[in-house]
């Protein structure tokens, strides 16, 4: 990845007379001397590369040529012994290509010059906020102190800015999502090839996570989705308790993440090889949904516009078979996006999707089906790469039809 070619970008976007603040996070404690599995910031990651817990990066619009200050933990030997090595000052230089490293202790110092040596007026920070009743990240924790101790300073939001630049894919992005993609095709497959009833729903998960990693995944995109039967008509169930019944089905939605970057793929596998007539008629309505989607995505279309074709082809299918009488019931059976944008996060930054799509936008394309009273959770979910004149199905390779399933579970 070429973090250094981005920066220049942000430094087009900021005000005169500016700093850009990003941290890269702290681990949240647990219990005990236990601490949650660290997740760095990923507008962070984004223009450095780095991965690591207590870094920041500065970016000062205050003189030219603009300048770039990276912030790392020093390298201290009787740390590293209880915690593993820490990255080292030539090591960020090498991956980040900021020539200018120092150590964090250093950085509040190195703020607090530039605002009394150089005209600062504004200061970007990550100011995302999911829902309001989020905790503040360490970014925002961050940003309250620097209004706090700046008031005259305006504090902005980089978040929005940064989106915008990571909602279109370079090649370097678009190769890492590819690779994600095929380690998880290898996952599905071994889960093919040992899905059976009597099996729990959490040894078909083992499966699929234990051959992502022996592929060279660092983990999964998000806690991996293996719902059997009803299970399968909740969206996010996450306790994978349940015994694989025959006759039943068992919606996987899953990923393997690679140096960074998350596949998102669904598929629906009958837990005894073999589709019944219904489970195969209803199947194929949201296949042909899959399948419409993919041909209609393209720059200039809409998420929304796309998730009304969606709508209307499953619709469509319901109301052959009779299982509704107008298009308007489809929410009794359908009640989610058919599609989000796919990158760094598993459902990716976006700013403004009613502009439309672009070329190097790569998106979910997921329509589904759930029938609590027949026991029927149907999901068929690809990846899609916006092309100038339509899209490329990054996930083709990955089993979808009835046939290709059940020709795969019979050997």
């Amino acid at each position: 990845m070429n973090y250094e070619a981005r920066r220049p970008s942000v430094f087009s976007q900021m005000e005169d007379n500016s700093l850009l603040i990003l941290y890269s996070g702290a681990a949240l404690h647990r219990s005990a001397d236990a601490y949650y599995l660290f997740e760095e910031n990923k507008n962070f990651f984004y223009l450095t590369g780095l991965r690591r817990e207590n870094m920041a990066l500065v970016l000062a619009n205050t003189h030219h040529p603009a300048h770039v200050i990276l912030f790392i933990e020093e390298p201290i030997p009787d740390i590293e012994r209880w915690t593993g090595r820490r990255v080292t000052i030539d090591e960020a230089k090498a991956v980040s290509g900021i020539d200018d490293v120092r150590y964090i202790d250093s950085v509040e110092s190195l703020i607090s010059r530039c605002v009394a040596r150089e005209t600062v007026e504004a200061a970007y920070f990550d100011c995302y906020r999911n829902a309001m009743g989020d905790t503040d990240s360490c970014n925002m924790q961050k940003a309250k102190r620097f209004a706090q101790q700046y008031p005259t300073i305006a504090l902005k939001n980089a978040h929005t800015m940064l989106s915008a630049m990571r909602m279109v894919k370079d090649e370097d992005e678009i190769k890492t999502l590819e690779r994600a993609i095929a380690i998880t095709d290898q996952g599905l497959r071994r889960v093919l090839a040992t899905l059976e009833p009597g099996r729990m729903e959490y040894q078909q998960q083992a499966e699929f996570e234990y051959e992502i990693r022996m592929q060279g995944a660092e983990r999964v995109s998000f806690p991996t989705i293996a719902g059997s039967g009803m299970n399968g008509c909740m969206l996010h169930y996450g306790t994978s308790q349940c015994k694989l019944e025959d006759g039943k089905l068992l919606l996987l939605d899953l990923g393997a993440r690679v140096e960074g970057y998350c596949a998102d793929i669904t598929r629906t596998y009958p837990i005894s090889g073999k589709y019944s007539p219904r489970q195969k008629e209803i199947y194929d309505i949201v296949l042909r949904a899959n399948r419409e989607v993919a041909k209609a995505a393209r720059p200039g279309v809409t998420l929304r516009e796309l998730n009304d074709l969606c709508k209307k082809v499953l619709a469509e299918g319901l109301t052959a078979i009779g299982k509704i009488q107008s298009a308007d019931e489809i929410g009794r059976y359908y009640m989610h996006g058919v599609s989000h944008h796919l990158g760094i996060d598993t459902h990716d930054c976006a700013v403004r999707e009613d502009l439309g799509l672009r070329a190097g936008m790569v998106i979910s394309d997921e329509p589904g089906l759930y029938i609590d009273e027949e026991e029927i959770g149907i999901r068929i979910e690809d990846d899609l790469l916006i092309t100038d004149t339509g899209c490329r199905v990054l996930s083709e390779a990955i089993p979808r039809t009835t046939e290709e399933i059940e020709a795969l579970m019979a050997r």
